[in-house]
């Protein structure tokens, strides 16, 4: 199993993520995950100033969060089909040029559904929005994970149960779940839904439930279910955290040692 950072949550004057490339890279992840929605809004010269700085610091970007801008919406009665079809057409054309293989789709901004609107239309849109998606994604080898989000930032798909009733609704290869310990411990969930979705799951995000910080030592016992049940389903794709600090260099090597210490029922089974 790989363990990477995500750097959406992180304060930076280049933009979410940039400033954290060569810290993480530094710190000795296997990989970096960035935000998608950020990377779409760079001209084609800063894209590849990017890429160089990535390989500069001697890191990959296996995969990318925070597929659509807030403002994109992709539920309700305002749905504009043609600017989806085009954002995520360009989008994972970059995502392959990053050379990333999995594309988080939580995005609650975009995702949420309007007031007054019904669950099940704004389901049923979700359905055919990834259904639609899977051949672009397929030509390009990469895989769109379903996120889960917890009650506070999105009224739609909360659970992994939920997530994997959407998956199972849109059936495409390429359109899979992603399991994070953060939502999962705010909605109280029991890690054996994890066991149930089993397969279906190709990535895994992680953070401290109180206040979304890095993983630390004393929160051992709180982690032993989840990564039990990862275990169970012989869970072999990558675990980032994704979590906020105010001090990167510091924290990112200590939640990256204790992740590896961590998980080492992953690698021995």
């Amino acid at each position: 199993m790989k363990i990477g950072c995500c750097a959406n949550l992180q304060a930076d004057p280049d933009g979410p993520g940039m400033a954290a490339i060569e810290i993480i890279a530094e710190a000795g992840f296997d990989y970096i995950e960035l935000p998608l929605a950020k990377l779409m809004t760079f001209a084609e010269a800063e894209f590849h100033q990017l890429q160089e700085r990535i390989r500069a610091a001697g890191i990959r970007c296996e995969a990318c969060c925070n597929f659509f801008p807030p403002d994109l919406k992709l539920t309700g009665d305002g749905v504009q089909a043609d600017r989806i079809v085009a954002y995520y057409e360009a989008a994972l054309e970059r995502v392959h040029q990053l050379g990333a293989e999995i594309v988080v789709f939580g995005s609650a901004g975009a995702r949420n559904v309007p007031e007054g609107f019904g669950k099940e239309r704004a389901w049923n849109q979700l359905v055919e929005l990834l259904r639609d998606m899977d051949p672009v994604a397929r030509q390009y080898g990469i895989t769109i994970v379903i996120e889960p989000l917890n009650r506070k930032e999105s009224n739609i798909v909360n659970s992994v149960a939920e997530g994997l009733q959407l998956a199972n609704a849109v059936q495409r290869d390429n359109i899979q779940l992603l399991v994070d310990y953060y939502h999962l411990s705010l909605e109280n969930e029991d890690p054996a839904d994890i066991v149930t979705a089993g397969a279906a799951i190709r990535h895994a995000h992680l953070a401290e439930p109180e206040g979304r910080a890095f993983p630390k030592a004393q929160s051992r016992a709180a982690y032993a279910a989840f990564i039990e049940a990862l275990r169970q389903i012989r869970y072999s794709g990558r675990l980032s955290i994704e979590a906020s600090t105010d001090d990167l260099r510091r924290d990112a090597k200590a939640g990256l040692a204790f992740l590896k210490e961590l998980t080492l029922p992953l690698t021995e089974h």
